[in-house]
């Protein structure tokens, strides 16, 4: 069975990252943007971040341009943006398509594995993927779904 772990995806340096490396974690994977509504989002996933690292969550964060192209054009831009803004100190991945021919096919997995209201298409910047230790894809949140509330959720799956 294909699980996230399956999975390898492609570091703001060019370098390939296997998502196996974080086996045994519970993740949340997010399409971010950095001037999009929902930007001060970063502050929630940030914060859920420093308080549960230590005990095993990973937070992965995807750019994605394909909504009113709310992101930067070059990634070093996005990265300086989210660390100075922000204080994100979570993983930053290269800027991906989240929807499509060319989307990612991390993010292809996803949507299969937890669909949207409507359709599996993600409709905008900031959906989340909760992701369990072994890599199953366990919910989908809304875009508008503040990181402050997975984190029962996240707590819950910590202590699998």
């Amino acid at each position: 069975m294909t699980t996230v772990h399956d999975f390898t995806v492609t570091k703001t340096n060019g370098e390939r990252k296997a998502l196996k490396d974080y086996a045994g974690n519970v993740m949340l994977i997010v399409n971010t943007a950095s001037k999009c509504g929902l930007t001060p989002q970063f502050t929630g996933l940030q914060k859920l971040y420093e308080q549960y690292k230590d005990q095993g969550l990973e937070i992965l964060g995807f750019p994605c341009d394909q909504f009113n192209n709310q992101e930067f054009d070059s990634i070093e831009e996005t990265t300086q943006f989210c660390q100075l803004n922000y204080g994100v100190s979570f993983p930053i991945f290269a800027k991906i398509k989240v929807n499509g021919d060319q989307e990612d096919p991390l993010f292809t997995f996803l949507k299969n594995e937890q669909r949207g209201l409507l359709s599996k298409q993600i409709k905008w910047n900031f959906t989340k993927f909760l992701v369990d230790k072994r890599g199953n894809v366990v919910e989908r949140y809304a875009p508008t779904t503040e990181p402050e509330k997975i984190e029962a959720k996240i707590v819950k799956l910590l202590k699998e």
